[in-house]
């Protein structure tokens, strides 16, 4: 009986999260590989230990389907939305390792890689949290990782970036902490499920709601908590940045999602919600607009996430079940979509990210048809156009908008969608236009980022002909 108080976790709750186990042991393998190979083969090491554990904590995750489980009293639950959420955190996490084999100095990538797998377990908590404090964990772990991993740029600006990045993020969670407090205090639990019983106050339930949203829009970079998210995607390093804009957006919209389908009522998410879709639909247009005058291709891919992110929200407009599972489809196809993207960026840059600049794509046609013709086929996806699967997700999400009674939003989608082919249509033409640029030599290290973008391109096309769109996913709170 004394053994049962000490220890009132049996072994159910530890495989829950198992998968999120499996990825912090890797990080912590790969820190001791670190200490004991040769200086020379560090950094392959900790890349394959990390891909092992990804790949082994993507298996476990997969085993856990129609298996629901409530583990630590509530804390963390495990079911289809929790599995989707976890595989997508993992594979952009992969992807983004694929193009890590510059990350950093050689003393630095142990430790860079470690701290992108830290990363990836506070998402992978997100996505099953159902109390506040488990929120609160898993954000916490994924930005202190970030804030970290933002400064390791070779670029003059990554520290500045860094910096920029701790201050507005660390004002975010203020915000989100005071909202989870009043929430607290309108229900007197820290348990999501709390929320859906009648409230001791209701005014402290809406303000605390409000606080607790504007922390998550501004993870999402919805407008207008977006204007962090340009510099600091210039600043961070190439993988970063693409780690951040799939795995800390995964994480966060997991948490919107169970917030907005598993802690509040129909009625409450109807008022307490509408300020968001304003935000998606502000979203939509600014952030395509933003992209036109980019002449930095990871400055272009963050107002492109901001639009997209957009798209995502407006699908959980009305809050249906077709509308969430649209979402998590988007989400999985702009994961593959803008992770091709980055992937051919680090293809093109040495020494110094040149890949990210605009001009090394002029006449990439003519230099290198094979890569050109892949950053064209992820733009076009991006842009929302057939054969890929961001035009099937548009569609989908255009189609449960409309249904959910927010055709206003559907209308704001294609508005935003005409803004962006412009905005990627620009480089495709600049790639196959007649100039004389400097061939680009290829070199060894560019096998990992040539699978990054074999992958990715696979999964458009397959996404875009079978779109899978998982049914049991419906966020559980308890």
């Amino acid at each position: 009986m004394s053994a049962q108080l000490l220890n009132p976790y049996g072994s159910s709750d530890w495989s829950a999260l198992l998968p999120v186990l499996v990825v912090s042991a890797g990080g912590l393998l790969v820190l001791i590989a670190d200490l004991l190979l040769p200086k020379g083969a560090r950094r392959s090491a900790a890349l394959v230990l990390s891909l092992l554990a990804l790949a082994g904590a993507a298996i476990l995750a997969a085993q856990q389907w129609g298996h629901p489980f409530s583990a630590f009293g509530g804390a963390f639950v495990t079911g289809g939305f929790t599995i989707a959420f976890e595989e997508i955190v993992v594979a952009g996490s992969a992807l983004s390792l694929l193009l890590a084999h510059r990350l950093g100095r050689e003393d630095q990538a142990a430790s860079a890689i470690a701290l992108l797998l830290w990363g990836t377990a506070g998402a992978m908590l997100m996505a099953g949290a159902a109390n506040l404090l488990m929120v609160f964990l898993g954000l916490e772990l994924l930005s202190l990782a970030l804030y970290c991993l933002c400064g390791l740029g070779a670029r003059g600006t990554a520290r500045e970036a860094a910096l920029k990045y701790l201050i507005l993020s660390s004002t975010a969670s203020g915000f989100m902490l005071y909202g989870m407090a009043l929430l607290f205090g309108a229900t007197g639990s820290v348990s999501l499920a709390a929320l859906l019983l009648p409230s001791a106050s209701p005014a402290l339930l809406s303000i605390g709601s409000g606080l607790f949203l504007v922390g998550l829009a501004f993870k999402l970079s919805l407008v207008p908590f977006h204007v962090w998210t340009p510099d600091v995607y210039e600043g961070a390093p190439l993988p970063i940045t693409a780690f951040m804009s799939v795995v800390t957006k995964a994480g966060t919209l997991a948490v919107l999602a169970r917030f907005a389908y598993g802690a509040l009522s129909s009625h409450e998410s109807a008022t307490l919600l509408a300020p968001l879709w304003v935000l998606a639909a502000l979203s939509m247009i600014v952030g395509n607009v933003g992209a036109l005058a980019q002449t930095d291709i990871k400055r272009l891919l963050a107002y492109s996430g901001i639009a997209q992110l957009g798209y995502v929200v407006t699908a959980l407009a009305g809050t249906t079940a077709l509308g969430l599972r649209y979402a998590i489809f988007y989400l999985g196809a702009y994961t593959f979509m803008n992770l091709g993207a980055f992937a051919v960026a680090a293809l093109l840059s040495r020494e110094h990210e040149e890949g990210s600049r605009l001009s090394a794509y002029a006449g990439l046609g003519y230099r290198r048809p094979w890569l050109a013709a892949a950053m064209t086929f992820f733009l076009l996806g991006l842009a929302g156009l057939p054969p890929t699967a961001g035009f099937t997700a548009k569609v989908l999400i255009l189609a449960s908008s409309v249904g959910a009674g927010y055709a206003w939003l559907a209308g704001l989608l294609i508005v935003g969608t005409a803004i962006s082919i412009y905005v990627y249509l620009k480089i495709v033409r600049a790639m196959y236009a007649r100039t004389t640029g400097a061939p680009v030599q290829a070199s060894a290290a560019e096998f990992l980022p040539w699978v990054g973008v074999a992958i990715c391109a696979v999964a458009t096309i397959v996404l875009g002909f079978y779109p899978l769109v998982p049914s049991d996913v419906i966020p559980l709170v308890k």
